[in-house]
Order: structure tokens, then sequence, then C-alpha cells
């Protein structure tokens, strides 16, 4: 995700509350920043964004977006904050205030209608930046979902699809949601019974089994006959181009007769 320079500039609230306040932002938490002075915290780090230092400086508010004119390194300074923020979150302090969020339902809610609204964690499926970008974990039934995208106003075109959509997964990491519930047990939601499951009905009878391998049958029907039709055109374009170039190789015409 691109972060805009303008948008800190100029504004006198620290840097970490800009960057969780901005739109699509809602799911990351405050870190601490006793745990980000903590060199400890950090350790491995520096290797993983460009002018590590620096980043540090302005996550800190020791300089501010004003003090720099690389836009490179706000986007720098945003990579390096998810990265911390991964290792936060599963700290005690990080995920007393995960809770909070999951207790307001800041990260939304499950899309599948037999949960009926249960409140999902943020989650990502890999622990590298760049690999992919962060998706929701339902307690209840146990999947992964695309979260929904927001669209807001930009600064410099019209609505942008941006938000938790363009949010790396690895802010989060694969570790969070299931720590999470092992750590506040109480959270964890009944699983859905099979009696919940969706069952497809025509004129309130259920559909049966055979109905599906049919389904299946004239789907694989369908498509051999798809590939027999396109394959028996390629043919006849061969045969039409191969004409074609003998034709004119030998100097005649579609009659048979020599051209002058």
């Amino acid at each position: 995700m691109a972060y805009d320079d303008s948008s800190a500039s100029g504004q006198n609230e620290p840097w970490i509350r800009w960057f969780c306040g901005l739109k699509g932002h809602e799911m990351f938490c405050e870190v601490e920043r006793s745990y980000i002075e903590d060199g400890f915290n950090l350790y491995g780090l520096r290797a993983c964004v460009a002018n590590f230092s620096d980043c540090l400086d302005l996550i800190l508010d020791r300089i501010g977006p004003d003090d720099s004119d690389d836009s490179h390194l706000t986007q720098s300074a945003c990579t390096l904050y998810g990265l911390i923020h991964a290792r936060y979150i599963i700290t005690s302090h990080g995920l007393d205030a995960m809770y909070n969020k999951y207790a307001n339902k800041d990260f939304g809610t499950c899309p599948l209608t037999q949960c009926y609204g249960q409140p999902v964690l943020p989650v990502g499926l890999k622990d590298e930046m760049g690999s992919d970008t962060v998706k929701i974990f339902c307690p209840k039934c146990l999947c992964v979902y695309h979260p929904p995208p927001i669209r807001f106003k930009s600064h410099h075109s019209a609505l942008d699809d941006l938000g938790n959509a363009s949010v790396d997964g690895a802010s989060f990491g694969t570790t969070f949601p299931h720590l999470f519930l092992m750590t506040f047990n109480n959270l964890v939601p009944d699983a859905l019974s099979p009696e919940s499951a969706y069952v497809p009905r025509v004129f309130g009878f259920r559909v049966h089994q055979s109905a599906k391998q049919r389904y299946e049958l004239s789907g694989a029907n369908y498509a051999a006959s798809a590939n027999a039709r396109t394959s028996r055109r390629t043919s006849v374009a061969v045969m039409a181009a191969a004409a074609a170039a003998v034709a004119e190789s030998t100097g005649t015409h579609g009659n048979g007769f020599k051209t002058a």
C-alpha cells in the first residue's frame, strides 16, 4: 500500500496514531512506545527495511514527516511498523489491546450466514512481508476469508479500493489469532453443527445426491463436446492454411490454374 506523506504533514498527532487512524487500518493497534524503544524487541528487523534508523526515528517522532523529502522513508517506516506490530500483538499487552478491538468487532464479522455475525480475527497466511494481504479468520466455522474492501476518497483520484485489501498479512502474522483464542479461551465459540449446513432445495424438496452426480456428468460431457468442436475447428484451419501455402508456392489459384 502506498502512503501519502502529505496526509501526515502539518499534524501534531504522533506518527503511530496517524498510521493507525488511516482508513483501512482499523485492524492495527497502537504499539506502546516503550516496546519499540527496547532494542531487544526489534532484533533482526534492521535487515528487513532500508534506512532502519531513520524509519525508527520517524515512528518515534524523533523526526517529523517534513524533515525528509524521501517519499520512500514513510513507506519503509510503515513496513517496519507492521513488522513490529506483528511481534507486539502476541505479547500480553498486545493481546489485551487486540482483545478490546475484538470485543468492539473492529475486525469485522464472519460473512458466513450460519455464523450469525461471529466476530473474526486478522491473520496472515505468511510471516514474510510482500507475500500476501491480511485475511480474517472465523473461530466458529474455522475458515479464512478476504476482508471486505473499503472504498474511500483519496487526495489524488476518485474512489480507490484500498483499505484492508492492501494491508500486508505479515503485519499480523500466522500465530496471532490462534494464540489469542488460546489466551482468551472463554471467547472460543461453539463449532458449527452439521444441522446448520445449507441444504439446497427445489420447490421445498431436498436435492438428491444423485442430481449432483448428473450435474457433474453433464458438465464433463459438455466440456468434452466443446473440446471436440474446438479440435475440429483447429484441424480445418490448419488444413486451410496448408492448402493456401501450397497454392502460393506452386503459383496456382484455388481452381488449379497457374498464374501468369
